[in-house]
């Protein structure tokens, strides 16, 4: 089975299953885990953070940190797209009776300074309160450059705004940028960090941990978020368990990243040739982009459904949505590239692609 549907669906490494089998547990909820505090702790001084905070997933995180930056009644400005607004169950809304304030993408997945400007609300009854601006780094794999994080930061400063980081896949995009000009990449993730107020980071997509999320701010911060944790089931007790697959992600998976990035690539080139040559799919084959790990693709809807049922059968596993376009109907498939996809995986997937018949 070859499996590009997500970075979520890894299996843990062998090496990090025996830190999971060797590592010291205590309570998590008394604070005295000692492979959770050392996970917060390792974490925090990675990113230049005073405190982190482990909890089950980044819709969790995201959520703690939305209701730590915001009360009842207050505005988070957010992207059409980014996950807080659109894919994690409306959880700021439901939960944290936070208005949502979204704002349209620009093509290269930013949002424009002056629509942020635009959109924060004057002090006046009618309106709710803006508090907080939500970044999302990767969106749609799509990196966002370090100028832009940083002027964002220095915004939401000018504005009196807290500001936030949905980083599942901050390493990625550290990782891309520091592949480019040749410079560290933990350095480049605490330059996308450097400003922010919170950023949660998912340790269960590219980096391999089988479950968790982390979130780190200041200390106050976390003080108040290991409250909102509590209050929405996220206390743990025996965590260490997870957590030392977390801390060997850490340590261990972010400049491998790199490799997922190269196969994305790959997976884009072939694709591209097939879309060429192939008499079935040219003219009905896209590539969409292909940042950091993730590509989509766009295909007729008469092509879309029997290539999909034949990836399937050759084991090839795939997640689509129906997409219009110019009047025309198209499904968008999304490949990820992740630690169990290999160089051989993608010649087989390409393969599969080039014998496609019907």
């Amino acid at each position: 089975m070859t499996d590009f549907r997500s970075d979520t669906v890894t299996q843990p490494t062998a090496a990090m299953k025996a830190a999971m089998l060797a590592a010291p547990l205590g309570d998590d909820v008394f604070q005295d885990d000692p492979t959770v505090n050392e996970l917060q702790r390792y974490a925090a001084e990675l990113l230049g953070f005073e405190a982190a905070l482990f909890a089950p997933s980044g819709t969790q995180t995201n959520l703690i940190a939305l209701m730590a930056h915001c009360q009842r009644g207050d505005e988070a400005i957010v992207g059409q797209q980014w996950h807080t607004y659109r894919w994690e169950g409306g959880g700021m809304a439901v939960l944290g009776s936070i208005q949502p304030q979204p704002i349209e993408h620009q093509p290269d997945g930013t949002l424009a300074l002056e629509h942020i400007r635009a959109a924060v609300k004057p002090d006046d009854p009618h309106f709710a309160r803006t508090k907080l601006i939500v970044m999302e780094n990767t969106t749609g794999g799509k990196v966002l450059p370090l100028t832009y994080m940083n002027s964002v930061a220095a915004l939401a400063k000018e504005l009196k705004l807290n500001c936030h980081i949905d980083g599942a896949r901050l390493m990625n995009a550290a990782v891309a940028l520091a592949t480019a000009d040749g410079s560290d990449p933990i350095q480049k993730a605490r330059q996308l960090c450097a400003g922010f107020d919170s950023v949660s980071l998912c340790l269960s997509k590219g980096l391999g941990a089988p479950v968790g999320s982390l979130l780190l701010g200041s200390f106050a911060f976390i003080q108040q978020a290991r409250r909102l944790r509590k209050m929405l089931g996220g206390g743990m007790r025996q965590a260490g368990v997870l957590a030392a697959a977390g801390l060997y992600a850490l340590q261990h998976h972010i400049e491998r990243l790199a490799e997922d990035h190269q196969h994305a690539q790959q997976l884009a080139e072939g694709l591209q040739r097939i879309a060429i040559e192939h008499p079935l799919l040219k003219g009905k084959l896209e590539l969409v982009s292909v940042h950091t790990n993730i590509l989509f693709t766009d295909i007729a809807l008469d092509v879309a459904e029997p290539l999909l049922a034949y990836l399937s059968e050759q084991g090839i596993k795939l997640t689509s949505s129906n997409y219009n376009k110019a009047d025309q109907h198209y499904k968008r498939v999304r490949w990820v590239t992740h630690l169990d996809i290999s160089a051989k995986d993608i010649q087989h997937a390409l393969l599969a692609v080039q014998k496609f018949n019907v």
